[in-house]
């Protein structure tokens, strides 16, 4: 019988957050290897496999004996860990023990990591979206590593502004690591930064704790905890831990988020923080200073007298507006620096357990990173529905509001696209909407395009032109449609190759569906419908449209969807008649 070595993480400890090859490892294992308290985590999937279980600092006896029983008896052993045996697991230390045994993966007993979710993800998971940006794990264990190394890698951390996963933060015997670990870590960041705490991620006697910084001694912290902080743009919401994905955001008019699109990402002027816009700016003016805190979401109590509201599972903290700052308020007070509080900190607990502390030396306090995310508000502008004409002074309150740094993006769809560095959009959109400019979000939302109707002279349908883009214009879809309307038969606005075209003829609509818009095989709309009495045609469009935003699948184009469904209110999708190209007499 040839042996084998598993070393398999199994998760956080619940079940269903256990992987289907991690299932099946131990269940082909003949012996089950690992600390006890794991053991005792998954003795409900095991049958009748010899088990050995140790201490908790008995980890490289448990590799010894895992490689002999493989190597030398030809057993199939499983070495477990908890969360991913790749991160502070077993995984490292049993090809250590392989190494010194000199084996190699030709020749020596096979060996298998299965990796699981490492407590970082599964205590991540449950704060909300706290690892968004990058991030780092940091063990608190001094035992194997020395503490000066771990001071130096805390510090370079919370300079370079990541989110932090403390693993092992307490023991028993541990206490001032944790404590040493906010000192540093003060020094770099307000000491508003969320901060969460979770015990026991997904078992039985799961506790999570959202706090601050200042104030995360306050909560209980062991060896069964994970503590993840902020970075300088994490933010709390509803009792959730949200850090931004990027510095730079992109907002439109819809209360979305709108992200960058693939093909705009590598752009320079897109990443004002990169290498190569870096070359280009060197010689620009210095960055601006950090914003204040009160500009920063800060965590406060919902009552002055009482602490933050909380939910029997989860510490929730309330997200408030930072309020209004007088001149007098915004004057600077006499405050303990973080410093201050971190060792008052310390003093106290050790108070607590009658250890008399001595003063410590104050280390230079150094200043929080001085970058500050750029918000870039975008907004789609446009004459009007029927209206293609813009005036003079629109076109120079276009170009006053965009200013040196910002950018007007001329598209083939009756609108123009208006980028501008501010985090204040009302600055831009009271001046353009007071011209008459209508503004729009842009995106994967429905957009109306209608033709002039010969400069406003075949004007019947021009209302339900405007009632189609008053109700559904602006709406944000699974992707971008496009309704097309034109006046008169002529469809000289081509609405028949937008993904719904509207042709009003002869005091009725025709109506187009599934247009392919793009590609080499691009196609008009199927003629699905003729003579649509006028009353009928904005609540028919309007079911069209809710269909599609109920049903389509994330990103997927009108015309796909259609093809999928096969049925919309009634109209079939039919495959487009495809062009024969005869060959020329000429044989040309």
């Amino acid at each position: 019988m040839s042996g084998k070595l598993f070393v398999i993480g199994f998760g956080p400890g619940s079940f269903e957050h256990i992987t289907k090859r991690a299932r099946e490892a131990i269940q082909e294992s003949d012996v089950i290897i690992g600390y006890s308290t794991y053991v005792d985590l998954i003795r409900g999937l095991l049958t009748d496999q010899e088990i050995v279980s140790t201490g908790m600092t008995e980890e490289v006896t448990r590799a010894r004996e895992a490689v002999r029983q493989a190597e030398e008896e030809g057993k199939k052993v499983a070495v477990i860990s908890s969360g991913d045996a790749g991160v502070y697991g077993m995984a490292g230390l049993v090809y250590e023990v392989l190494v010194e045994k000199g084996w190699t993966e030709a020749t020596g007993v096979p060996i298998e990591i299965v990796p699981g979710i490492s407590a970082i993800n599964s205590c991540g998971a449950i704060l909300g979206a706290p690892i968004m940006h990058d991030a780092c794990t940091i063990s608190l264990s001094d035992h194997l590593t020395p503490w000066e190394l771990i001071e130096r890698r805390i510090d370079a951390a919370g300079m370079a502004d990541f989110v932090i996963a403390l693993y092992n933060p307490r023991s028993g015997r541990r206490t001032r690591q944790i404590v040493e670990a906010q000192r540093i870590l003060l020094q770099y960041r307000s000491p508003d930064t969320p901060v969460g705490i979770v015990k026991s991620a997904f078992r039985e006697r799961e506790h999570v704790v959202i706090t601050t910084l200042a104030q995360m001694l306050e909560h209980d912290i062991g060896m069964l905890t994970t503590v993840i902080i902020g970075n300088t743009s994490t933010f709390v919401y509803d009792g959730k831990m949200i850090t931004p994905r990027g510095y730079q955001r992109k907002y439109t008019l819809s209360a979305d988020e709108q992200p960058l699109k693939p093909h705009q990402r590598l752009r320079v002027e897109n990443e004002p923080w990169s290498l190569e816009a870096a070359n280009d700016t060197l010689a620009s003016a210095p960055a601006n200073s950090a914003a204040p805190a009160k500009d920063r979401p800060v965590m406060v109590d919902a009552e002055p007298a009482k602490t933050a509201p909380t939910s029997s599972a989860t510490g929730t903290a309330v997200l408030e507006a930072p309020p209004a700052v007088t001149e007098e308020a915004a004057a600077p007070k006499s405050q303990p620096a973080p410093f201050d509080w971190a060792m008052q900190a310390l003093t106290a607990i050790n108070a607590a357990k009658g250890i008399a502390s001595e003063p410590a030396a104050k280390t230079a306090i150094r200043s929080a990173s001085s970058f500050q995310p750029e918000m870039i508000f975008e907004v789609a502008i446009s004459p009007g529905v029927a209206n293609k004409k813009i005036t003079p002074q629109q076109m120079m309150a276009i170009a006053e509001v965009a200013g040196e740094k910002g950018e007007i993006e001329y598209t083939p769809h009756h609108q123009m696209i208006l980028r501008v560095p501010t985090s204040n959009p009302e600055s831009v959109t009271g001046i353009l909407r007071e011209l008459g400019l209508i503004l729009s979000p842009i995106g994967d939302v429905l957009q109306v395009k209608a033709c002039d109707f010969c400069d406003g002279e075949k004007k019947d349908s021009i209302p339900y032109a405007e009632e189609l883009a008053q109700k559904l214009g602006g709406k944000e879809m699974p992707k971008e449609v496009k309704i097309g309307f034109n006046g008169c038969g002529m469809a000289c606005y081509r609405a028949v190759q937008e993904d719904i075209g509207i042709v009003f003829r002869k005091g009725k609509f025709d109506l187009f569906l599934g247009a392919k818009t793009v590609g080499r095989n691009a196609h008009s709309g199927l003629q699905v419908a003729e003579g649509i009495p006028k009353e009928e045609i904005v609540p028919l469009v309007e079911r069209i449209v809710a269909r599609f935003k109920k049903e389509a699948f994330p990103n997927e184009r009108f015309h796909k969807y259609f093809q999928r469904v096969g049925v919309i209110e009634g109209y079939k999708w039919r495959e487009p008649a495809k062009e024969e190209i005869e060959n020329a007499a000429c044989g040309d």
